[in-house]
């Protein structure tokens, strides 16, 4: 009784795979000294798929459901083994399982900036990441090409390949979209659609079905995106030189006004924005006059020295400036009385 008690331990009755937990690919029941029994029972569950391997060579795949081993549910195997007419032993095979879940929340970024071409900027350097899911579509091709032999593959070895394969096509991605870098910024849905379209057939080789990708954004290196602030700024204004420059005087007020405390500190920060505004001006009379028709050198000299701002000089509203700063640490004048007279002042200088 006890032989046959361990004879019958030898014989699978039921094969079957319960999930444990997330992150498992591919499972590989355990055959070891083990053998299946003819009309034994063969569980998969929904989101699984299961494919039996003879001698290397995969036999059957089986889709979701309850299926009894024989030659009828095992017709590959069976032609393999020649057990059309001798079916009454217990076989071996190894037999594997695939979840077929989504993985998801799989993320995705470039850890240095790449460089495509732009129909706006030329060449440009950007940063991008967001995520993406996948699933198992062809476990027979996915065990061939991927899993193998082993007794158990997990999402993470396959992480850093798929992740590689993301980043090698945002290019041809990009240049497939067809859109310009501030398009492409705007338009973030129709990027990931551009790059889950190039993708879709490399994860298919692996026996790999993209589910869905998302690109959470789109960005500049810090330095490009500064210029790209001053390109802007220039738009608002309408591209006339003057106005950004007054522009630009408008922005550093406020950093002016809060080292406005010291004499010292004004006499430097007004001296350094008197010499912004003239510069400006210079720079918007040049850029204007280039753009006019082009005259006489002696009546250009003498038209930019007409149009040279006439008035308070320079150094006498530093000087002012610089007194007032004074007063109002001495509590002589309020705050609202020197901005109101700094804001004249700078007046006469624009």
């Amino acid at each position: 009784m006890a032989l046959m008690d361990f004879i019958k331990k030898q014989f699978i009755d039921i094969i079957q795979w319960t999930e444990e937990g997330d992150g498992t690919l591919a499972w590989r029941f355990p055959m070891r000294d083990m053998e299946i029994q003819n009309g034994g029972t063969l569980v998969v569950r929904e989101s699984q798929m299961a494919i039996f391997v003879n001698e290397g060579q995969v036999a059957d795949v089986f889709t979701p459901g309850t299926y009894k081993l024989t030659t009828q549910t095992l017709p590959v195997l069976t032609y393999l083994k020649n057990w059309d007419k001798l079916f009454e032993s217990p076989f071996k095979s190894d037999v594997y399982f695939f979840s077929t879940r989504q993985q998801i929340d799989q993320k995705w970024g470039t850890p240095q900036p790449i460089t495509i071409r732009d129909k706006d900027f030329g060449a440009v350097r950007l940063r991008a990441f967001g995520n993406y899911s996948f699933r198992i579509a062809d476990p027979k091709l996915f065990h061939t090409e991927i899993s193998g032999t082993r007794e158990s593959y997990p999402v993470a070895d396959l992480e850093g390949q798929l992740r590689g394969l993301v980043l090698q096509n945002i290019s041809n991605a990009i240049a497939g979209s067809g859109l310009p870098f501030l398009d492409l910024a705007a338009n973030q849905v129709m990027f990931a659609d551009a790059l889950t379209k190039e993708l879709a057939p490399i994860f298919a080789k692996l026996g790999l079905l993209i589910e869905n990708l998302t690109v959470q954004n789109v960005s500049l290196p810090e330095e490009l995106q500064k210029i790209l602030d001053q390109k802007i700024g220039m738009g608002m204004v309408g591209n006339d030189m003057a106005k950004f420059m007054q522009y630009q005087t408008a922005q550093a007020i406020p950093k002016f006004a809060e080292n406005s405390g010291g004499g010292s500190g004004i006499a430097g920060d007004a001296m350094g924005l008197g010499a912004g505004v003239a510069l400006g001006q210079v720079l918007a009379q040049n850029l204007q006059q280039g753009l006019q028709t082009p005259v006489a050198p002696a009546a250009a000299a003498a038209a930019q020295a007409a149009a040279a701002p006439a008035g308070v000089r320079p150094d006498e509203v530093m000087a002012t400036l610089e007194k007032l700063g004074e007063l109002k640490s001495k509590g002589i004048l309020t705050q609202e009385e020197f901005d109101a007279k700094k804001a004249e002042l700078l007046k006469k200088l624009i």
